[in-house]
């Protein structure tokens, strides 16, 4: 049986399944103020100095920097869902700063990265991940993983 492949939030991303897509981050952009939102934003602008505008849907930028990191070593308390019985694994947080969109997103980072594989203001980008696995879906999100090849100076 083939198992379906399912954002854990629709629109938050794109389908990293789409052939030649490149997989991004979904916010929305106020045609008003220029505001970016995310979480994206459908019903009005977030932005309390703006009157108001059209919100449309816009790619954020596929890489960023990091801001802060941590690591998770605890079991996160429900709707997290995890098995209760199988060994708690820590996994890694990471902040990032998108400097076009002038916003920090955090997200997990892509597995095998952890706070020892991490800088502030080291490059990082986006990519597709898997937070959870059934008998019928894929639980698909988003991780952040440092770019590769690249030496970065740190503060």
């Amino acid at each position: 049986m083939t198992r379906t492949r399912r954002p854990v939030v629709a629109g938050w991303f794109t389908d990293d399944a789409v052939p030649g897509g490149r997989f991004r981050l979904l916010g929305t952009r106020c045609t008003a103020c220029a505001s970016v939102f995310f979480p994206r934003e459908d019903h009005a602008c977030r932005n309390p100095f703006c009157g108001g505008g059209e919100l449309a849907e816009v790619p954020l930028s596929p890489r960023g920097r990091v801001w802060s990191y941590t690591d998770g070593r605890y079991r996160p308390p429900a709707p997290y869902v995890s098995d209760p019985d199988a060994p708690w694994e820590p996994y890694t947080l990471v902040a990032v700063e998108l400097a076009e969109e002038a916003m920090v997103v955090l997200g997990q980072a892509a597995p095998g990265v952890t706070t020892a594989h991490l800088a502030v203001g080291m490059e990082v980008e986006v990519v597709p991940g898997v937070l959870h696995e059934d008998e019928r879906y894929v639980w698909t999100t988003w991780n952040w993983r440092p770019v590769a090849g690249r030496r970065e100076e740190r503060p």
